[in-house]
Order: structure tokens, then C-alpha cells, then sequence
């Protein structure tokens, strides 16, 4: 692969995996604005896991947190902070595996990677975005996270299966109207990222196998660092300016990417 389209596709996917503007369709948009060759499972998994290594560093007290809490639940405990962190995200991943692997069996993901679809849902969950941000009270912390409202927030990641949609995005929007504060309805969805973005590689991990050569491994490698060092970057600035601004930024621009690309379908 050109180093210039995988340091881009590293970049684009380490700015936009925690940002509410969805790094998968811009992904998919990529290659099909461009005209540049898809990038492949491989270096997907690659950038991912990049991504995955920002959010666990950013996050690392409360993983630590929750790590600790996998050693009390096998020793029967669910009163610890972190026993109940933990299964907070294991409830909360399920809905998405089981609905990821529905879509993979049945072929249906590979129909919705299209232009049409992102813009619909860029511009649809954009607004939904606004909405829960605007009306959303703001009562809730993550110390009042209950299971319940874990496996409610699990159901709201299941729709990030649709390009475009955004999983960050759509869990922030689930948390907003539950009440939870910008600053902590965010965290939790990069909480829960973290257990989604393993279920998937663990899923794409026998596609990539065949794909395996030096190559895509060095290639894998560059892509993950810049992965990285975006996500990071990122990540940090927004949950800094979430501190005194709100998600209206992020609506702006997905409601006029979205009708941007809708405009360029439909003329």
C-alpha cells in the first residue's frame, strides 16, 4: 500500500474512532471519493487496534479499575466498584456481537457500505445527536451506571453497525438522554469501546489470517503508531473541551457532510 493512503486512512481512523462522526464511514469514503484501492481487513484491524491502544492508555486508571474488578467477580464479588464496571461493559457489549454476528452470517454488512447510507446516517444521527444534547439532563455521573442502563446503552451501540452512525456518537446520544453529564456519557461510550473493539477484531481475526505476509505486517505497524498517536490526541482534546462545550461542533459538520454527500448522490 502507498505510505501517503495508509498514513491517511491511520490518521483518519485515529481522529474520528472517538470523535461522534464515525470512523467507519469515513473509511468507507475514502476509497470511494477518491478512487484510491480499499484498504483490506488487514490494515483495518491494524488501525484499530491503534485505537484501541489510545483509549486503554487515556483510560488506563479505570481499566485498571475494571481488570480488578474480572479477579472479584470470579471470586463471586458484584458489590466492588469495579466488579460492577466490569460487568457494566460485558452486558453492554453482547447486544453488538450478537448483532454484528448477524450481519456478518448473513451478508447484510457488506450491503450497507455505501455513500447513500452514510450520508442518511450522518445526517439523521447528526440531528439525533443535537437533540439528546439539547433536551438531555445533566444528573448523572458514571458512579450511577446501572446494569439496566448498561445493556440500554449495549442496545444503542448496535446501531453503530451502520456506517456512518457513529458508535461513540450514538452511545453519547443513549447516555445524553438518560441523563448522564457530556463529560461522562462520553467516557462511559469510550469505556465501552474498548470490549466492542476486541469482539470485533477477535471476529475479523480469521478473515485477516490469509492475509498475513511481511508486508502487511509492516504495513499493519505504521498504521497502528499513527493510529495511536491520532486517537490519543484526539480523545484528549475532546473530553478537555467537553469541560465547556457541547457536541454542537461535531452535528454541524456531520449535518453538512451528510447532506454534502447526499447532494452529490442524488444530482
Amino acid at each position: 500500500m502507498p505510505m501517503l493512503q495508509l498514513i491517511l486512512l491511520a490518521l483518519i481512523q485515529g481522529i474520528t474512532e472517538f470523535l461522534p462522526i464515525s470512523s467507519s464511514g469515513h473509511l468507507i469514503l475514502l476509497p470511494n471519493l477518491t478512487g484510491m484501492a480499499d484498504q483490506g481487513l488487514a490494515i483495518d484491524v491494524a488501525v484499530h487496534l491503534g485505537t484501541l491502544a489510545a483509549v486503554i492508555l487515556y483510560f488506563w486508571a479505570d481499566v485498571r479499575t475494571a481488570l480488578r474488578g474480572l479477579a472479584d467477580l470470579g471470586r463471586g464479588r458484584r458489590d466492588t466498584p469495579g466488579a460492577r464496571l466490569a460487568l457494566g461493559l460485558g452486558i453492554a457489549t453482547i447486544p453488538v456481537v450478537i448483532a454484528g454476528m448477524v450481519l456478518k452470517l448473513t451478508g447484510i454488512d457488506a450491503q450497507l457500505r455505501s455513500v447513500v447510507v452514510i450520508g442518511w446516517t450522518m445526517l439523521g444521527f447528526g440531528i439525533l445527536l443535537w437533540w439528546a444534547d439539547q433536551k438531555g439532563a445533566e444528573i448523572k455521573t458514571e458512579a450511577d451506571w446501572t446494569l439496566g442502563e448498561a445493556f440500554k446503552m449495549g442496545l444503542w451501540q448496535t446501531v453503530a453497525l451502520f456506517p456512518g452512525t457513529s458508535r461513540s456518537g450514538i452511545c453519547i446520544t443513549g447516555g445524553r438522554f438518560m441523563g448522564y453529564t457530556r463529560h461522562d456519557a462520553a467516557k462511559l461510550s469510550m469505556l465501552m469501546s474498548i470490549p466492542t473493539i476486541l469482539a470485533s477484531g477477535v471476529l475479523l481475526a480469521a478473515d485477516v489470517a490469509g492475509q498475513a505476509n511481511a508486508q502487511v505486517a509492516i504495513d499493519g505497524l505504521i498504521g497502528a503508531v499513527f493510529a495511536f498517536g491520532a486517537a490519543l490526541a484526539a480523545l484528549a482534546l475532546m473530553m478537555r473541551l467537553l469541560q465547556s462545550v457541547s457536541f454542537t461542533p461535531y452535528v454541524i459538520y456531520r449535518v453538512l457532510l451528510g447532506a454534502g454527500l447526499l447532494l452529490w448522490v442524488y444530482t
